[in-house]
């Protein structure tokens, strides 16, 4: 079992930056790939970017390709999302995911642990 929670959501103004983290418990999760997807209204739940279980591969989707990155520390158990140029399309909700396997997945399907989410809105 692996429990996740995220923090760091906000009102940012368009052009600005927040750092999201994703804490998690469970003693999988060192061997888990991490997902963040965000769900806005209206739209399907949207891969945004992954790290591997060693956070040696990283993937974006090609919406936030350049501006967001990725990162873990399996010593603290955490995984971040920090948010660059902030566009206001980036309004959502963002939740991050745990797969029980080591690789990234787009397919939110295909992961097993989610966690409550945070809301980022971004004003233009």
């Amino acid at each position: 079992q692996v429990q996740l929670a995220e923090s760091g959501g906000g009102l940012v103004q368009a052009g600005g930056s927040l750092r999201l983290s994703c804490a998690a418990s469970g003693r999988t999760f060192s061997r888990s790939a991490v997902g963040w997807f965000r769900l806005a209204p209206g739209k399907e739940r949207e891969f945004v970017a992954g790290v591997s279980w060693s956070g040696g591969t990283e993937q974006y989707s090609d919406s936030v390709k350049g501006r967001f990155v990725i990162s873990r520390d399996n010593a603290k158990n955490t995984v971040d999302l920090q948010m660059n140029r902030l566009e206001p399309d980036d309004t959502a909700v963002y939740y991050c995911a745990a797969a029980s396997r080591i690789y990234i997945t787009v397919a939110p399907d295909s992961y097993d642990y989610w966690g409550q989410g945070t809301q980022v809105t971004v004003s233009s």
